[in-house]
């Protein structure tokens, strides 16, 4: 099974590079964050002339969103609302046996301040109750979370480890939150287990940058995590079991973010 996740940025301005993603990669799911609309404005249509008929959409007008897109069906559609702010953040589904959540956590603003920025608190908060919830998930659940977590977590995954520990996205704080995240169940960050650190991993490049693969100030903030279950068919693969499509970034109006695709052992 190969599992795509992807901050697309406005799927409907961006359809037809998520359409031209589905032809030359042919991910089995595709998982979708920042879609930007409401379930009735996605765009079905297209995913179904390519080939994904089977949608679970948790929309929102103009900002967050996300859905997943598979060829087979999804079964079990949950939607979980996270610091009773009613944003759609989250979205889960089953196929093939295999339990996916989407999520896009929170950016937190500018200030990685909480008592100063209420976004920063807010992101801070998203990630403890991530934490408390998967705590709770069973040992055998063949589970596999994915999605836009806006935090970099180590060292080598951002271009300046030192200029950007002030900076939100790789504070410590915000490391420390998502690591909690990974130890309450404990999840397997495939992309360290398979290529580890020290070499540098992005799949963020910022639209402000002028030529953003010469400069390559890049974060690794899309991330495809598996449960302690799920690891084996994870890693079997090898290195080429995981891959950061970083052509797209390069494509016409593209989203700052490039696709991430995981291929299970199953």
């Amino acid at each position: 099974m190969k599992i795509t996740t992807w901050n697309i940025n406005s799927v409907r301005l961006r359809i037809d590079l998520v359409t031209r993603f589905l032809k030359e990669e042919a991910p089995d799911v595709l998982c979708l964050q920042e879609i930007k609309c409401l379930e009735d404005n996605f765009p079905a249509k297209a995913f179904h002339q390519a080939g994904y008929k089977h949608l679970a959409i948790s929309g929102q007008a103009g900002y967050h969103g996300v859905a997943i897109a598979s060829r087979q069906p999804l079964t079990k559609i949950e939607k979980r609302e996270f610091c009773e702010k009613g944003d759609c953040r989250h979205i889960a589904a089953s196929v093939s046996g295999v339990r996916i959540h989407n999520f896009y956590v929170p950016s937190g603003g500018d200030e990685p301040d909480p008592k100063k920025n209420d976004k920063f608190a807010h992101k801070l908060d998203f990630l403890d109750e991530m934490r408390d919830w998967f705590a709770e998930l069973g040992a055998r659940s063949k589970s596999v979370l994915v999605g836009d977590l806006n935090v970099a977590p180590t060292e080598n995954d951002v271009w300046s480890h030192k200029q950007l520990l002030k900076v939100v996205s790789h504070t410590p704080v915000e490391v420390e939150k998502l690591n909690n995240v990974i130890d309450a169940h404990q999840w397997v960050d495939v992309a360290r287990e398979l290529i580890p650190e020290p070499e540098k991993l992005y799949t963020w490049w910022s639209y402000r940058a002028r030529d953003w693969r010469a400069s390559n100030r890049g974060r690794r903030l899309d991330h495809i995590w598996v449960s302690p279950a799920l690891k084996k068919p994870a890693l079997s693969g090898g290195r080429a079991a995981y891959r950061i499509h970083d052509d797209a970034r390069g494509w016409d109006r593209p989203s700052d973010h490039a696709p991430v695709s995981l291929k299970l052992d199953l």
